[in-house]
């Protein structure tokens, strides 16, 4: 492929946070790369970028190392969603660790800078509270969990050694609970599981008994501090937590979910899933010295347009008759 200007191959392009990612990424002028799978990203994503002047699409698996002439790579190949990744637990971990070698190396080789999409989930369930970057994680390494937690966080030594051998540049965001147009219907993550519960008149279930927080950080906010990250010339290797610092337990999330949908639906709870954390709220002291990011879009308003995505999807899937089950839904109000 022949080399471009800013160059910026978004691995896991196609999927939710890599598909806003790219299209931002062209709005400021970069020609972006989305390099997917496609085995969590549809295909729709990846065809809707590919039709972009300055996007190109390849469809390749980063357990494959893989040369490009690259500016920037910005990692987010790996499923997210505890039911996507536990589907194939040896498979997570060989994408976030083999994944983030190849890249590595590709960085190495090019002189890209490497921006790697870390999680709050290297925090575990957290003993500290709200969770710093220099907290060290209390995670259960043989849970069902620890595919994903444990392949990002033995992606973040590879990233430091190859900084401190190499001289790599490489960057870790460690991203919080992200939700907003562009998440799949059947998702699996607490946003549009309530949501679509709600828009389809179902109930709304909660495991456990609710009073575990989360911070919900709207994707064109995190999208924004992704790409600071990526450009700015001050950031260096060390961890930089991005999301939201408004924590709300999720039986309040789900109230809010269902009054702003105007939803009939009641709360049911089910049994705590295993190593589910209890708390979840970010400190960005460092986001906000070293990138000048913060969020700026509240939680009402992102569920807004979040839900408004939904209803369109679930209308979309209902005509179509490409999602099995989907059911009509009549109660447009929001």
């Amino acid at each position: 492929m022949p080399s471009q200007s800013n160059t910026v191959l978004v691995t896991g392009g196609a999927g939710f946070i890599g598909f806003n990612l790219i299209k931002e990424l062209v709005g400021r002028g970069y020609f972006a790369i989305c390099l997917d799978d496609l085995s969590c990203g549809p295909r729709e994503h990846a065809d809707e970028l590919d039709r972009l002047a300055k996007c190109r699409f390849i469809r390749h698996d980063v357990v494959e190392p893989i040369d490009l002439e690259v500016d920037f790579i910005i990692n987010l190949a790996c499923p997210a969603s505890p039911p996507a990744y536990q589907r194939d637990p040896i498979k997570t971990t060989l994408t976030s660790v083999l994944g983030i070698r190849n890249l590595l190396e590709l960085a190495r080789t090019r002189g890209a800078r490497l921006v790697q999409a870390s999680t709050s989930e290297v925090y575990g369930d957290p003993l500290e509270h709200p969770q710093k970057e220099s907290y060290f994680g209390n995670v259960n390494t043989m849970g069902p969990r620890a595919c994903y937690d444990e392949g990002k966080r033995c992606a973040e030594t590879l990233i430091y050694d190859y900084s401190r051998i190499h001289g790599v540049d490489a960057r870790v965001a460690r991203i919080f609970n992200t939700y907003g147009p562009g998440m799949r219907i059947d998702d699996g993550r607490v946003v549009s599981n309530f949501i679509v519960q709600a828009l389809r008149g179902e109930d709304v279930t909660i495991y456990g008994d609710g009073l575990h927080t989360r911070s919900m950080c709207f994707v064109d906010d995190l999208v924004d501090g992704l790409i600071r990250l990526m450009e700015s010339a001050e950031a260096g290797v060390a961890p930089v937590n991005l999301g939201n610092p408004r924590e709300i337990s999720v039986v309040d999330f789900a109230e809010l979910v269902i009054a702003m949908t105007g939803s009939s639906s009641r709360i049911a709870y089910l049994p705590e899933a295993v190593d589910d954390p209890h708390l979840r709220r970010p400190d960005i002291t460092r986001a906000q010295e070293v990138l000048r990011w913060r969020p700026r879009v509240a939680l009402e308003d992102g569920l807004r347009e979040t839900i408004a995505y939904f209803r369109g999807q679930l209308a979309e899937a209902a005509v179509s008759g490409l999602h099995q089950g989907v059911k009509p839904v009549d109660d447009m109000r929001s």
